[in-house]
């Protein structure tokens, strides 16, 4: 009622206003804006009491579902059952309720990628698994981020796991969401075109055709999936057979082994090559930058290469490719023959806070990125992979899109209507809206992109410096491109002696999650800086194949995130300071894991 008689005074107001404009009498207009009939008024009024006492009925019923309650903080105990009931409960929040076994047997066992998982999966018995669960075979069990998600759902920490931001998106891509929910007249809230939302694709037609410095067709040359990671799968999904080989440059996002398998792939590592910058000294351990050799490449090279999986700026090392690098990459798409194509992974191309030299740039229209599918002769060969979720801070979006030629882009839109029918219209039309948006000039910057790095390199900086501190080495961004939102931070020895020496041995060297049920250098730092100094990270071992993580070649590393706010990056800056003191700062003793 109150709703209703807000909207009869406007609707009031503005025809009062209207048909006395031309009057031109302001005395008039202001008399007839607030005067309203006394039945209108008395009307109104007995909508309100009505209102009132359903409401009071509906409220008495519901507190008296409750139980019987006399104090202040028991009418604060029941209200939070009532919150608790709509979602997984953390340890500490049971602890405050009155019955914990009530939340005891919910457990959340689905597997994530950075993101909060409170446990482990179970594994269901092999013999009784459809095909696409044998693909994955041992893949199926705890993995990093079920780890380290119940690690930080039990202790209070600064967490620099989670790789997505921890603010809200941009202003005017919030207004164009509530717009785009608003719009009485397109009513987004229905199925909309299968391949992609027409207002959507129109406007990723646009932007790429300048991107790619070609004309990009809408309805042939874009496809609008659920997040990239769908976009990924279903590339893989149309390209790949049992026997392919599909090429990952190591380490590598650990979303795209499962995929390839999923599809009947064979995964082929091509390992990058860390080159410290005090490349032969021996007396220090520094930052240094990835680089892809030549010969690595061709070596993994064959007949059987479906598919080369291209992510720049690189996830987890922050590398960005060179366009020298690039060059290379496309020159041996060439050699491995026309069934080979290259899925480029650009999710974080407006998070170049590092550009690389302008010579590298030539023609590119977003600031330090190449486009792949810009280079001669590869517009045929790749599919270009990108999503709006790191872009505008809103990965729940979960709106992702393929752009390549019309013969790659087909076998997707036909695949399509079998996954879903299509991503949320509402979201779709919120994203047409926004994209326009973001050129315009935003907080000072000539537009949100050029705020949106300056924001990261801020942000980049201030962990630097705390990550330097605690005794990590870093990339030197005056002399290494970077891009995304993970610092790559390098073990030193004295952090290594740091570690308690119990942590390198039974029972906590023994994890299921860890590679090969074994936990090497990285994951114990990882584990015990969550533990007991209170900042959670996440070890670099899950991005390295199997054989070259229980080898020892991921133990130098761990992956950072600085997509945070700016009291979560100080609070991990204070943690970290005490890393290599004595000082505890995790409030929970710490768990070994007995691998059983």
């Amino acid at each position: 009622s109150i709703i209703f008689f807000a909207r009869f005074l406007r609707e009031k107001k503005l025809d009062r206003s209207i048909s006395d404009s031309n009057n031109k009498n302001p005395k008039t207009m202001v008399t007839h804006m607030f005067f309203i009939s006394p039945p209108t008024v008395i009307a109104c009024g007995l909508l309100g009491i009505s209102s009132f006492l359903q409401s009071y009925t509906i409220f008495t019923a519901a507190f008296q579902s409750l139980g019987p309650f006399s104090t202040r903080s028991d009418l604060r105990g029941q209200r939070r059952k009532l919150t608790l009931s709509t979602r997984q409960a953390s340890p500490q929040e049971l602890n405050t309720c009155d019955d914990p076994t009530e939340f005891s047997n919910s457990v959340d066992r689905a597997p994530c990628f950075d993101g909060v998982c409170d446990s482990s999966p179970d594994n269901a018995p092999l013999s009784q698994a459809g095909e696409a669960t044998l693909r994955l075979g041992s893949m199926t069990g705890p993995t990093v981020w079920s780890e380290f998600g119940r690690i930080s759902q039990e202790r209070d920490l600064a967490n620099l796991g989670q790789g997505f931001p921890d603010w809200l998106p941009p202003d005017f891509a919030v207004e164009s969401l509530v717009s785009a929910t608003m719009d009485v007249m397109k009513s987004p809230h229905q199925y909309t075109r299968t391949a992609g939302h027409p207002n959507l694709v129109k406007q990723l037609a646009r932007r790429y055709s300048n991107h790619l410095m070609r004309n990009i067709d809408p309805m042939n040359e874009v496809a609008v999936t659920v997040g990239a990671s769908q976009a990924l799968y279903l590339c893989l999904q149309t390209l790949v057979k049992p026997g392919d080989e599909v090429i990952l440059f190591e380490p590598f996002f650990d979303l795209y082994v499962n995929q390839i398998k999923l599809a009947g792939g064979t995964p082929v590592y091509v390992p990058l090559t860390f080159v410290p910058y005090n490349n032969g000294d021996e007396g220090k351990v520094t930052g240094g930058q990835w680089i892809l050799e030549p010969e690595k490449l061709e070596r993994a090279i064959s007949p059987k290469t479906r598919a080369i999986v291209l992510n720049s700026p690189h996830n987890p090392t922050g590398k960005v490719f060179t366009r020298s690098e690039m060059e290379i990459i496309a020159d041996n798409v060439i050699k491995a023959g026309p069934q080979c194509v290259v899925i480029s992974d650009e999710v974080y191309k407006y998070i170049v806070h590092s550009p690389p030299p302008k010579e590298e740039l030539m023609g590119t229209s977003c600031p330090g990125h190449v486009h792949f599918a810009s280079l001669p002769n590869m517009w045929d060969r790749t599919i270009t992979v990108s999503s709006a979720g790191k872009t505008f801070s809103a990965t729940g979006w979960q709106v992702g899109w393929c752009i390549a030629p019309s013969h790659l882009i087909a076998p997707v839109h036909q695949l399509l209507p079998y996954v879903q029918f299509c991503a949320s219209t509402v979201i779709q039309e919120a994203l047409a809206r926004t994209l326009p948006r973001a050129d315009e000039p935003f907080e000072g910057y000539n537009n949100y992109y050029e705020y949106l790095n300056s924001t990261y390199r801020r942000k980049r900086d201030l962990l630097g410096k705390a990550l330097s501190e605690a005794g990590f080495a870093i990339p030197d961004y005056d002399k290494t491109p970077g891009g995304g939102f993970f610092i790559f931070a390098r073990i030193t020895p004295e952090l290594k002696k740091a570690i308690p020496a119990e942590r390198l041995k039974p029972p906590y060297s023994n994890n299921p999650a860890a590679p090969g049920g074994v936990v090497g250098l990285d994951w114990a730092l990882c584990q015990w800086m969550a533990e007991e100094k209170g900042v959670l990270c996440i070890p670099s071992s899950p991005f390295f194949s199997r054989e070259r993580a229980i080898a020892g070649d991921s133990d130098e590393f761990i992956r950072v995130a600085f997509c945070k706010q700016d009291e979560t990056i100080e609070r991990a800056a204070k943690a970290l300071r005490g890393v290599r003191s004595g000082s505890v700062t995790g409030k929970n003793k710490p768990v070994a894991i007995n691998g059983s």
